[in-house]
């Protein structure tokens, strides 16, 4: 296989690894015992925040990056899941 080969074959397919970043900053107005544990407060933040700034939520900041990266940097799980996907000829479950 030559070394260009894999490069093109990532190029040309429908899926890529990248590697994204958010930075969210914004005001919720929310029940005291909802926000209880970490997992819990993450899930009720992102709820809030994709429905939409309304009277409950105030966004002030966002910062959203997103850049592809080469496949060999994830993880071995990750590239399977990939593998899997290209193989599926658009089955995605």
């Amino acid at each position: 296989m030559e070394p260009n080969s894999l490069e093109q074959q990532s190029l040309s397919s429908d899926f890529a690894v990248y590697d994204c970043e958010i930075h969210l900053k914004f005001r919720l107005i929310e029940e005291k015992q909802s926000i209880s544990n970490r997992e819990q407060l993450l899930e009720v933040l992102l709820d809030a925040f994709s429905y939409g700034a309304d009277e409950y939520l105030e966004p002030l900041q966002v910062l959203v990056e997103a850049q592809e990266m080469p496949e060999t940097q994830a993880s071995p799980q990750m590239r399977r899941q990939l593998i899997r996907l290209r193989n599926s000829n658009g089955d995605v479950a």
